[in-house]
């Protein structure tokens, strides 16, 4: 415990190591910026970026068509995939430090899956005059889809955190996560035998992902939520670094955990469960970016992953997003696929990586 203090302390005093963050940061940055011109630029209608950049300026490019696709379809959804990459890392990051777990994440866990569950408790138990009801409800019922998502999110979240007192064992937990995603996926399994075709197909097609499907109407609820909860999560800094120090060493501080715990839960499951809800369940983003932050920049201060998984996160969701529709011609892969294709390798180096040394975090 004093040998990882010691070890932030000496991360924050030390010159050359601030310089090399500082141009990390400055590479991540650029990095989201161009991932982010190139996730508007190239599509079933390939753009110029000189020309991505003049739409965005509010200039007039070479064809208006392009103004239209740009504006109408390609700006929402990239913005909703930076939005999803970053609050998916943040959300993982806030559970490997709360249960101490590397492999902790929203999809792991089976968060993703409570999330799901609350959406699906919405969308197939609906009546069928609901459907009309909710589409004149317009942002109203976007509020109660991330409600019911996050709310499916916070509790098994909730029983992971009554668990993991109980439970100290690493893989256990993650065993324990898994049977609990197979719970909540049974309980959606039965909400489909009483679904009408429609419904059926809609979900299932939910279920694959994508960031296409989010209207600017759907922004103008997603983007406060999200922004908001990262704000939270950045206040959240100093008590995470104390909580990854011991419970007791955060008490000395004047903690107090159990209200700090009910924060982070808060935060995470809204994070995990807003996405979910406009996006679908998401693979393995939030498992991995934690992860390659802290390679990357070789702490654990939460103070540099927080902003760190929030722009590797974005800048990796844009490329996923980018992959899917650009690797078969004349096809969108399903997103659920490419991000799982990007996490796989990464959980299996955390895995292997552990057995050798036996420590957490990286």
């Amino acid at each position: 415990m004093l040998n990882e203090k010691s070890q932030l302390k000496k991360a924050l005093l030390n010159p050359k190591a601030q310089a090399v963050k500082i141009i990390i940061f400055s590479s991540l940055i650029t990095g989201l910026i161009f991932a982010f011109l190139l996730d508007l630029a190239f599509g079933s209608v390939d753009i110029p970026l000189n020309e991505v950049i003049k739409i965005l300026l509010g200039k007039e490019p070479e064809k208006v068509t392009w103004t239209n696709i740009i504006l109408k379809f390609r700006l929402p959804k990239a913005l909703t995939a930076t939005l999803a990459g970053a609050a998916l890392g943040v959300s993982g990051l806030q559970m490997q430090t709360l249960f101490k777990n590397p492999l902790a994440g929203p999809f792991v866990l089976g968060i993703s899956s409570g999330a799901s569950l609350g959406v699906a408790l919405v969308v197939l138990t609906a009546s069928a005059t609901t459907p009309t009801l909710l589409a004149d409800l317009g942002i109203i019922s976007d509020f109660g889809l991330v409600i019911a998502a996050s709310l499916g999110a916070a509790s098994v979240l909730g029983m992971m955190l009554v668990v993991s007192r109980r439970v100290q064992d690493t893989m256990t937990l993650l065993i324990l996560g898994l049977l609990f995603g197979y719970a909540t996926s049974a309980i959606v399994s039965i909400l489909l035998q009483f679904s009408s075709k429609e419904r059926i197909q809609s979900y299932i097609m939910w279920t694959f992902g994508s960031f296409a499907g989010v209207t600017w109407r759907q922004l103008i609820v997603l983007i406060p939520v999200i922004l908001l909860s990262l704000l939270a999560a950045v206040l959240q800094s100093k008590s995470l670094n104390a909580l990854l120090l011991g419970e007791s060493y955060a008490r000395s501080l004047g903690l107090t955990v159990q209200k700090t715990r009910f924060s982070i839960i808060t935060s995470a499951s809204i994070l995990a469960g807003a996405i979910t809800a406009f996006c679908g369940p998401i693979a393995f983003l939030g498992v991995a970016i934690p992860h390659l932050c802290r390679s990357l920049f070789n702490t654990s201060d939460h103070r540099i992953l927080i902003p760190s998984v929030t722009m590797m996160g974005a800048i990796l969701a844009l490329f996923a997003d980018l992959f899917s529709q650009l690797a078969v011609s004349q096809m969108v892969l399903p997103l659920n696929a490419v991000t799982a294709l990007i996490g796989t390798p990464v959980v299996t180096w955390v895995i292997l990586r552990r057995n050798s040394q036996k420590s957490f975090p990286s």
